[in-house]
């Protein structure tokens, strides 16, 4: 069982930036692929990046590409999404996500372990 905290959101002005944070218990943390998601009130939740074992591959929503960084280090089971230009439209709460598999995939039925998730306001 993988247990994941997230942290690091909070209330920003659009154009601001923000790290979160995703640390998790399991010491094979390496061994499986790790995503962000969000969801915002009234909407489903959607894909946001995902991460390779050894962070060589990353994949990410086209609504994000250019503005958000996902890294990782296994070193210390944790996973970050860095978030630059921030918009009003990635308000949400953001969960980080594990995956067993292979694939980096954008579909969260594909994850098997998830984090609480942390609130992101952006302001206008």
């Amino acid at each position: 069982q993988v247990q994941l905290v997230e942290s690091g959101g909070g209330l920003v002005q659009a154009g601001g930036s923000l790290r979160l944070s995703c640390a998790a218990s399991e010491r094979t943390f390496r061994r499986y692929v790790m995503g962000w998601f969000r969801q915002a009130p009234g909407k489903e939740r959607e894909f946001v990046a995902a991460i390779s074992w050894i962070g060589g591959s990353t994949h990410y929503a086209d609504s994000v590409k250019g503005r958000f960084t996902i890294s990782r280090d296994n070193a210390k089971n944790t996973v970050y999404l860095q978030m630059n230009s921030l918009k009003p439209e990635d308000t949400g709460v953001y969960c980080c996500a594990a995956d067993d598999g292979v694939v980096l995939s954008s579909r969260p039925t594909q994850y098997d372990y998830w984090g609480q998730g942390t609130q992101v306001t952006v302001s206008s």
